[in-house]
């Protein structure tokens, strides 16, 4: 009885394994999928009919199957090409950020521009009649459609204007069809061509499609057949024009946007939106897959995520691709080269799925803090979009129109009569937050409605409506986190104050410069890295060489060691921008004569004393201005970038350009000496 249970269980096992291939194949046949990867799932269903369906291979091969059919072959999302649209949600989502906007905006533009060009067919035959027919067909169908007699006349035709697509007849004097669609190839190869003919054979369809035709007519014409093919053309074509996406790559400090714009763009093109964080993500197999040899091998992540939204062109947002890795398991930004390649992603290959898919249609977003530590063959793929830090003025917007309103809503104050005053606001964004964007601004106020919350419930005597002020601030976050000490400090001798641009956007440093007897070192302490020691020992030579002119005694280093210091030692720094903060430090020091501390300085310098230019000036005037500064010094090849400030960021801020040293001694070196 054992024995014809098993024998019973078996034959069941079977009959659902020719059940579940049934439907595979029969799905196959209305995926209706790429004629090369509907070749590789026939070989696959093949390869496992023949296999046990008790044995692994089996299982794999079904899952593969599975994972093929799900994903999104011919399956597109109409975008919503309404500018006006498009520009209403951007600004009712977003403050700012102008420059964004306006490339996003342009980009829908181009796509509306690219979406309403006509479709222009050229008919080519012999016989005046046949060509006429099809004209008047064509024509009705609302096509523009251009005649020609014979190949020579469509060739000449096709080297003075662009064609979407050729209906050409077969057997023509002069040139026949087939020469003329090797011929097209070479001058258009975009303009895809069907071939008619009354003499229809396979060898000759075959010829036809392997030269490069996409579809083979016999004649007498089907025009129910004539009519759908040409749409399905269309559509295609209208699909490859308007879907060469490009890669754009929104670069700023932390909570300034990045990926909620993102969002807002998907929403104004109404597309599916994909975000996939890459902070962390070493193996390149994440983004490529398993080669399905191994055990529990699957596809990568970005195709995963294009079977989960089920559309070929989401909005996909990269999210910290500066933040990937690299070891022994490979480099996941070499995947990245293939994926953001508009030339090359149209031909994608992952390692699990062995077929190449098609993701020129995906609008890809990557976001990072800085570009500078990207591979520079990544970079050359993208479009850097910069996302700078916001003024004060801009937080305070952010703040009544978005901030406070959420939080207000999620710590259910919404109805209780608090109102949040324009003076609490600024007193939120100067004492207790020190930043490019606005978390911290976020977690500020979402603490102030916790306490509020707290309040309201406990006190019911609590007079409503209730205005929250600068003294209600202070009480309910306790005493100001930051002070603007370094612009209240006046002068110092041998102290300066510098600006910095890092991934958190502008920030103030101070160098402080001593002398102490020892044997002619220059010592350097603060974290400091290689690009930043070597404009240290930069200023100090120069220091030495223009000894007489800075009024300093030539032998100064004889006997005594230099010791730089940059505070917060903790704290990583490198790069050149601090070079003239630093020969003023050591001028001060060394003249005796003390630098004021609110002018804070920025640019590289060189053994002749020039200056040169440094980047992230709109975020370092904002760092300035944050702290208080009342004087910023700039090279002045940076005149471009300091021209192109909005007026509210330069807001209290007086702005120096020099090209040279000595133009900076007697700006922030106090007249005499000190005593």
């Amino acid at each position: 009885m054992t024995f014809f249970r098993k024998l019973r269980g078996q034959e069941e096992e079977t009959e659902d394994a020719s059940r579940d291939l049934q439907e595979l194949r029969e799905a196959l046949e209305r995926a209706r999928l790429p004629e090369a990867v509907g070749g590789v799932a026939a070989k696959e269903l093949e390869r496992i009919r023949r296999t046990d369906s008790s044995t692994p291979e089996y299982t794999i091969g079904v899952n593969y199957l599975e994972f093929l059919l799900a994903l999104p072959w011919n399956r597109f999302t109409e975008d919503n090409l309404d500018l006006g649209r498009g520009e209403r949600i951007l600004e009712a989502q977003h403050y700012g950020l102008r420059h964004v906007k306006e490339r996003i905006l342009e980009y829908l533009a181009v796509r509306a521009l690219c979406s309403l060009r006509d479709f222009h067919i050229l008919v080519v035959d012999d016989e005046s009649i046949a060509r006429t027919n099809l004209e008047y067909v064509l024509r009705k169908e609302g096509y523009r459609v251009s005649t020609a007699a014979n190949g020579v006349e469509a060739l000449e035709m096709v080297g003075k204007r662009e064609f979407e697509l050729i209906l050409t007849d077969l057997k023509m004097e002069k040139m026949d069809g087939m020469q003329l669609l090797e011929s097209v190839k070479h001058v258009a190869p975009g303009t895809e061509i069907v071939m008619i003919t009354g003499y229809a054979t396979v060898s000759s369809a075959v010829d036809a499609l392997k030269k490069g035709a996409v579809h083979y007519l016999p004649k007498p014409i089907d025009l129910n057949e004539l009519r759908s093919t040409v749409r399905q053309i269309r559509e295609k074509k209208r699909f490859f024009q308007v879907t060469r996406s490009p890669v754009l790559c929104f670069s700023g400090p932390p909570g300034t946007g990045k990926t909620s714009i993102g969002r807002s763009i998907a929403e104004a093109l109404q597309r599916k939106f994909i975000r996939f964080s890459l902070a962390g993500v070493r193996d390149e197999a994440e983004l490529r897959g398993h080669r399905r040899t191994y055990v529990g091998a699957m596809a990568g992540r970005v195709l995963n995520e294009m079977k989960r939204v089920g559309v070929k062109n989401p909005v996909f947002m990269l999210d910290e691709i500066d933040k990937m890795g690299r070891d022994f398991r490979g480099d996941p930004s070499s995947v990245l080269l293939e994926i953001l390649d508009p030339e090359q992603n149209g031909r994608f290959m992952d390692h699990y799925l062995d077929v190449p898919f098609d993701l020129s249609a995906v609008l890809f977003i990557a976001t990072a803090n800085l570009v500078e530590g990207l591979p520079e063959a990544l970079v050359d793929r993208l479009e850097i979009i910069p996302f700078h830090g916001y003024t004060e003025r801009e937080k305070k917007e952010i703040a009544r129109r978005y901030l406070i309103p959420r939080q207000m809503r999620e710590h259910g104050l919404t109805d209780r009569g608090v109102e949040f005053a324009a003076g609490a606001v600024g007193k939120v964004i100067r004492d207790y937050t020190l930043e490019a964007g606005l978390r911290n601004l976020e977690r500020e106020m979402a603490t102030i409605c916790r306490k509020l919350a707290r309040v309201i419930l406990l006190d019911r005597e609590t007079p409503a409506p209730l205005e929250v002020d600068e003294t209600l601030v202070e009480k309910l976050l306790g005493p100001p986190r930051y002070r603007h000490e370094i612009a209240e400090e006046g002068f110092r001798l041998g102290v300066t104050t510098g600006l910095v641009w890092s991934e958190l956007g502008g920030e103030i440093i101070s160098v402080e410069a001593g002398l102490m007897k020892g044997s002619g070192q220059l010592i350097l302490t603060g974290s400091l890295g290689s690009v930043l020691r070597e404009s240290a020992q930069t200023a100090l030579s120069y220091i030495r060489s223009h000894a007489r002119e800075l009024c300093v005694d030539p032998e100064f280093f004889r006997g005594h060691d230099v010791h730089i210091h940059i505070p917060a030692g903790a704290v990583p720094k490198d790069g050149p921008s601090a070079g003239i903060t630093i020969v003023l430090a050591l001028a001060s020091l060394l003249t005796g004569r003390p630098a004021r501390r609110d002018a804070a300085l920025s640019g590289e310098i060189t053994l002749r004393g020039r200056i040169l230019p440094v980047a992230g000036i709109r975020e370092k005037v904002l760092a300035a201005q944050r702290a208080g500064i009342k004087v910023v010094v700039f090279p002045r090849r940076n005149r471009l970038d300091v021209d192109n400030l909005e007026e509210d960021v330069k807001n209290g801020i007086s702005v120096i350009l020099v090209d040279e040293i000595p133009e900076l001694v007697d700006v922030v070196l106090q007249k005499t000496p000190k005593p």
